[in-house]
């Protein structure tokens, strides 16, 4: 399923995640599920990891913020810095929905995020994207903002190998792209 999961455009991010907090016309506002893809896509979690978050994970450490998880898919432990403004928008949600230190942040299933964004996507005309859409828009954003650092990508999603991240992403290294532009020689 993930293998045909598109990644997202910043564009499109926007957008769902505009359309999911206003709502439209038979299908109210989910700031629920707009927040759990905002940190999919800020995070670079997966979804399943997303669901199972409490306020309590996201830990202050000295200066700076960072959450610990074990990922269900892999199994492997994970440690992370989670930047000011993540922490900030996890904190400010919990204390408008009344959310303890210790309950979940989305006390909804999977499948539940996945469904209303199906419905959001198909209202505004998108295809091939999914929850795991978000995941892949955070490692294709970071890839780019990293100037094409395809081993940092791989270690951010905690990949295997680098070739398993550039299938991933699907952009070819920054170095291949440019020698097939200045390798045109028309005559």
């Amino acid at each position: 399923m993930n293998k045909k999961t598109k990644a997202l455009t910043t564009e499109q991010y926007k957008e769902i995640v505009q359309t999911m907090k206003a709502g439209f016309c038979g299908c109210r506002p989910n700031e629920r599920i707009a927040t759990a893809l905002v940190l999919e896509g800020n995070l670079g979690l997966r979804i399943s990891d997303i669901v199972k978050l409490r306020p309590c994970d996201i830990v202050r450490d000295g200066d700076r913020f960072r959450l610990e998880v074990v990922e269900q898919k892999t199994g492997k432990r994970r440690v992370f810095t989670v930047p000011l403004v993540i922490a900030q928008y996890v904190e400010n949600y919990c204390l408008r929905n009344g959310i303890g230190r210790e309950d979940l942040v989305f006390p909804i299933t999977e499948r539940a995020v996945q469904k209303q964004l199906a419905i959001v996507c198909d209202y505004l005309g998108f295809e091939g994207i999914s929850t795991h859409s978000f995941r892949k828009w955070y490692a294709t954003e970071i890839y780019k903002s990293s100037g094409y650092d395809i081993a940092l990508v791989q270690r951010l999603l905690q990949h295997s190998s680098a070739s398993v991240t550039q299938r991933y992403i699907g952009i070819e290294p920054q170095r291949i792209e440019a020698a097939i532009q200045n390798h045109a020689q028309l005559l």
